[in-house]
């Protein structure tokens, strides 16, 4: 289950990616566009300011995500569906997914499909997160070996940015593919902030596969290691955050 207030910490640098993703889309005045993986619908509804005459539909698996999303109101319908499911409509001419499809394992079959089916000179915009090799995950694959949980936490879910490139332009479609890492200093309050930003995404599946004493145990576990991994320099721990980016066009007629 997705809890939307936390993954709400940490808003403006969870949101940054979201908008120098969209910010390369060069579509200019799309008939419907598709944001799979919304979350609760705040930078969805963004899209309106951009393209306001575009029909747009966010699309998420978390009920409690769309709920939050439908209660914004707003210029978008909002509806739980699975990314896997999912298939554009012919008028479709802009498709984002953000920090979405590394949850999706055969998410390279679905690129491909998207982009032949997608109309011709559609724009497929994806980020997806880059730091699976950090110290942040090296330490929770580590603790979670400890308990059990080998199977619930993935080595590395995404590819480089080079071979989404190669499989989009092997599909048909322009490609421009790039990464970046983003420095976060997050305050020092309370826990760890390191922590507290992985207990919106990473640690979710771990907390659903443990009780809650194995949970609170494995918290504080990781917060040792977090907190040696990331030091606090003054107010604030430095928290790099690589992220890998492809906005494709499908080829035109």
């Amino acid at each position: 289950m997705w809890d939307p207030a936390v993954y709400r910490r940490f808003g403006s640098e969870r949101s940054r990616p979201f908008f120098d993703l969209a910010a390369r889309v060069g579509a200019e005045r799309p008939r419907a566009v598709t944001d799979l993986g919304c979350g609760p619908g705040e930078l969805t509804l963004t899209l309106a300011e951009r393209w306001p005459g575009a029909r747009l539909t966010g699309v998420d698996s978390s009920p409690e995500m769309i709920e939050k999303a439908l209660a914004h109101g707003g210029p978008a319908e909002f509806r739980v569906g699975d990314v896997r499911e999912w298939r554009p409509g012919p008028d479709v001419d802009v498709l984002i997914t953000n920090a979405t499809l590394q949850w999706v394992p055969e998410h390279r079959d679905l690129l491909v499909r998207w982009a032949r089916e997608l109309a011709p000179g559609a724009w497929l915009a994806m980020q997806v997160p880059g730091n699976f090799g950090a110290p942040s995950h090296v330490l929770l694959r580590e603790v979670g070996q400890r308990y059990g949980l080998s199977e619930v936490l993935r080595e590395a879910p995404v590819d480089e940015p080079a071979g989404y490139a190669a499989l989009l332009t092997g599909a048909g479609a322009e490609v421009d593919a790039w990464e970046t890492t983003y420095l976060h200093l997050l305050p020092v309050a309370g826990e760890h902030p390191v922590l507290r930003w992985m207990e919106g995404t990473a640690l979710r599946p771990v907390k659903a596969a443990l009780d809650d004493n194995a949970w609170q145990s494995f918290r504080a576990d990781l917060a040792r290691k977090l907190s040696g991994a990331y030091p606090a320099t003054g107010p604030y721990v430095a928290f790099p955050f690589r992220r890998i980016f492809v906005v494709a066009r499908t080829e035109r007629s």
